[in-house]
C-alpha cells in the first residue's frame, strides 16, 4: 500500500517561496508516476506538475509560468515542489499523488488516473 504525507506548507507573503515535501512509503516508485495538485475554496482540483519517477522526466501546468518545480529524491523516495513568486491566488491546499504508469511513454496529468493521494498541505499567500 502506498502512503504519501505532505509537508512544507503554511503562510507566506506574496512574491514570496514555499518547498512542499512528500514523503512516500509502502514501495519505490519505479515505473510509478507522481504528481502535485491543489484545490483552492469552491473550485476543482487543479493539476500542477508530474514526474515520471524512472526518467524523471517532467510535465507541467501551462498555468504555472515557470514559477513551480517539481523534483525528486530517490533516496529519501520523495517528491518536492519549489514554488517561487508566490501570488495570493496560490492560495489552496496542495497534494502529492502516485499512481503506477500503464503506459511508459504516458505521464497522467489529470487527478482522476492518480489513485494513491496524501492528505494535503494548505498555503496561504497574504498579500
Amino acid at each position: 500500500q502506498v502512503q504519501l504525507v505532505e509537508s512544507g506548507g503554511g503562510l507566506v507573503q506574496a512574491g514570496g517561496s514555499l518547498r512542499l515535501s512528500c514523503a512516500a512509503s509502502g514501495r519505490t516508485f519505479e515505473n510509478y508516476a507522481v504528481a502535485w495538485f491543489r484545490q483552492a475554496p469552491g473550485k476543482d482540483r487543479e493539476f500542477l506538475a508530474a514526474m515520471k519517477w524512472s526518467s524523471e522526466s517532467v510535465f507541467y501546468s501551462a498555468t504555472m509560468k515557470g514559477r513551480f518545480t517539481i523534483s525528486r529524491d530517490s533516496a529519501k523516495n520523495a517528491v518536492y515542489l519549489q514554488m517561487n513568486s508566490l501570488e495570493p491566488e496560490d492560495t489552496a491546499v496542495y497534494y502529492c499523488a502516485a499512481e503506477q504508469l500503464v503506459i511508459p511513454n504516458l505521464c497522467p496529468i489529470a487527478d482522476y488516473e492518480y489513485d494513491y493521494w496524501g492528505q494535503g498541505t494548505q498555503v496561504t499567500v497574504s498579500s
